[in-house]
């Protein structure tokens, strides 16, 4: 069954870079909607330890075994490693969605500021890396403080999925709804994506001058 057609309490979802803060966040908030989880890393034994750490049924695994056993993969890793990741794992993820949550951000005296990307966004990098993948960006401008909340608290704020296919960014909206508080809303095309992912920059900007983890909430839909 492909994953527009497959129940969501049927899915296995992986997240690449699963021991990062913003991966092991989306993992824990997902496992507890009662999805099945793997965290994937470079090094086994350090998703397994990431995993066990967070429960909830959580497996961990190798960034390879990760790719091949989910059904819809999620990359939160850093810029600097997300080329050559999915260039590695460009065979297990043949006819899979990857949800791209990857921001290009650098960080200097100033803050956080956009570092450009020769095909435009992350996320239309990770296309041109996988065409035989469906690419779909989401998850850019969620703070992973909220998401790791030990108290499990709705995050109030809404996540913009980019495509170019329909099924796939319905599966994802799907997906993301299943986290309290949390509402996807379809946000255009996968050549939208860059200023999506620059949003962060401003999130962050946010963030240090009013002590807080801001989202975002699109309003009148």
């Amino acid at each position: 069954m492909s994953q527009a057609g497959e129940q969501l309490d049927a899915l296995q979802v992986g997240v690449l870079g699963g021991t990062g803060d913003q991966g092991r966040g989306l993992a824990l908030r997902l496992a507890r909607a009662g999805v099945s989880v793997i965290l994937g890393s470079r090094q086994a034994e350090r998703a397994e330890a990431a995993a066990a750490d967070l429960g909830y049924g959580i497996r961990g695994a190798d960034n390879a075994t990760c790719a091949e056993q989910a059904s819809i993969v999620i990359a939160a890793v850093p810029y600097e490693g997300h080329a050559a990741l999915l260039r590695d794992l460009t065979g297990p993820l043949v006819g899979k969605i990857l949800v791209d949550c990857v921001n290009p951000l650098g960080f200097d005296e100033k803050g956080a500021h956009v570092i450009p990307v020769p095909e435009g966004s992350a996320a239309e990098q990770a296309a041109h890396i996988l065409p035989q993948s469906v690419i779909v960006g989401a998850f850019h401008n969620v703070s992973a403080v909220l998401l790791l909340d030990p108290a499990g608290s709705p995050v109030e704020t809404d996540v913009l999925v980019l495509g170019d296919d329909r099924a796939a960014t319905d599966r994802v909206q799907e997906l993301v709804n299943l986290i309290p508080g949390m509402r996807g809303i379809y946000g255009g095309r996968l050549r939208n994506a860059a200023q999506v992912e620059a949003l962060t920059a401003n999130l962050i900007s946010i963030n240090r001058r009013y002590k807080a983890h801001a989202g975002i909430r699109i309003t009148d839909v």
